[in-house]
């Protein structure tokens, strides 16, 4: 997750410290995920909005990984087919 490191330096949260970085990611992530529920009765893409405030929340904490990690797995299993990704986390989940 190179990617992820990257952004963290563009931003500028690696230069805070763990307990802050974790907070201010804690705060965006949950509102973006808060923002995606509410569309789900309200108009709006929530099955778009959802995933980005998990994504956000996976960079620093290990629940929002593994729920990232299951919604794969569902979703490969939904369109009838196992990735070699979904397989191998599959089985190193278990």
């Amino acid at each position: 997750m190179k990617w992820v490191a990257r952004i963290k330096t563009a931003v500028g949260l690696n230069d805070l410290t763990r307990p802050l970085r974790k907070l201010i990611v804690a705060v965006i992530g949950v509102t973006i995920l808060l923002i995606g529920v509410a569309m789900v009765v309200l108009p709006g893409p929530a099955f778009i909005v959802i995933p980005i405030g998990l994504g956000i929340l996976a960079t620093e904490f290990a629940w929002a990984r593994r729920a990232v990690r299951r919604a794969r797995v569902m979703i490969a299993k939904a369109r009838g087919r196992e990735s070699g990704k979904a397989r191998m986390m599959v089985n190193a989940s278990r």
